[in-house]
């Protein structure tokens, strides 16, 4: 079981997400093959979630060690659930007056 700390007590200042279906749109899903063993999997670029959601990486974007080896980027994908939550959300808003608005229109 992998578990983040969500405990409200923990938190403060909570706040209502905005603007997530803006934020949503400038991730770039990609499929790719791991260099390891060619195996194909669909996911995100660390260094290009960053910009978007940095608190889902860990690492900087070509940082090496001390010996000149490379320091790899992460991504927490389950950091990144609330963005898609809230953005699923603001399009189920956005669909549902459209279809009200269909409604009232078709029975005219």
């Amino acid at each position: 079981s992998y578990n983040t700390s969500s405990d409200y007590r923990l938190k403060e200042d909570w706040q209502p997400m905005s603007g997530s279906i803006d934020r949503l749109k400038n991730l770039n899903p990609v499929n790719f093959a791991w260099k390891v063993d060619g195996s194909r999997v669909d996911g995100f670029l660390a260094h290009e979630v960053q910009d978007i959601v940095p608190e889902a990486v860990s690492g900087e974007k070509d940082a090496v060690d001390s010996d000149g080896k490379p320091e790899y980027q992460g991504v927490d994908y389950g950091r990144i659930t609330p963005l898609l939550t809230a953005a699923l959300k603001e399009a189920i808003e956005k669909i549902e007056m459209l279809e009200a608005r269909i409604a009232v229109l078709e029975a005219k």
